[in-house]
């Protein structure tokens, strides 16, 4: 008697569920489609793309700066070495060889260091501009799910979580149009080079 009673309250707590469950509106999202597709990202690609450029030519400065170091290295340290020149003026040569030699090694170490803190903080500023477009591009998913009454929202961009997505019920191009609402750019061109992991939420 226990048991059957046990079993009817179970049976009816999976019918509440399943009613519950039937009555729930899932929709879905490729949220990589909307990153790529959304003009703060290819605002953002643009402002990265002019920082790395700025770098590479900055880095080449520096570079150019050091193949000239190297050579005047060279000629002076050749030239402390000319056995038609007095002894002393070779010992005058060969000091000022070293103290070209440290110079080299200055600007080497210089364009090392240069070169790493400039692509981190670069990497690190490319990381928080994806994060803040992500957030943006949430909300806005959020917003168009709220509205239509939709109890959840799956990113269709990750295959790996997802046996079968319908794209009937499909709100990609909704929120990218309240997204792209009055872009002052080219919303058709694809993006640069941003990539959003295909596993973002």
């Amino acid at each position: 008697m226990k048991n059957l009673r046990l079993l009817i309250v179970t049976a009816a707590l999976m019918a509440v569920a399943l009613s519950a469950s039937a009555q729930s509106k899932i929709a879905s999202v490729d949220m990589k489609k909307i990153f790529n597709s959304y003009y703060k990202t290819k605002l953002a690609q643009a402002v990265i793309d002019k920082e790395k450029a700025d770098l590479s030519k900055d880095i080449k400065d520096m570079s150019e700066a050091l193949t000239k170091a190297r050579a005047d290295y060279k000629q002076t340290l050749d030239q402390a070495n000319d056995q038609a020149i007095s002894a002393d003026e070779r010992d005058k040569r060969k000091l000022a060889a070293a103290e070209k030699a440290k110079d080299v090694n200055s600007k080497q170490v210089a364009i090392e260091q240069y070169s790493r803190q400039a692509e981190a903080q670069l990497s690190d500023k490319s990381q928080r501009m994806i994060s803040n477009l992500v957030t943006e591009i949430q909300k806005a998913a959020a917003d168009k799910a709220k509205a239509g009454g939709y109890a959840l929202v799956v990113n269709s961009a990750n295959s790996e979580a997802y046996v079968y997505v319908s794209t009937e019920t499909d709100i990609t191009e909704a929120v990218l149009a309240q997204l792209n609402a009055g872009a002052p750019i080219d919303v058709t061109k694809p993006a640069g080079s941003l990539n959003l992991s295909t596993n973002a939420p």
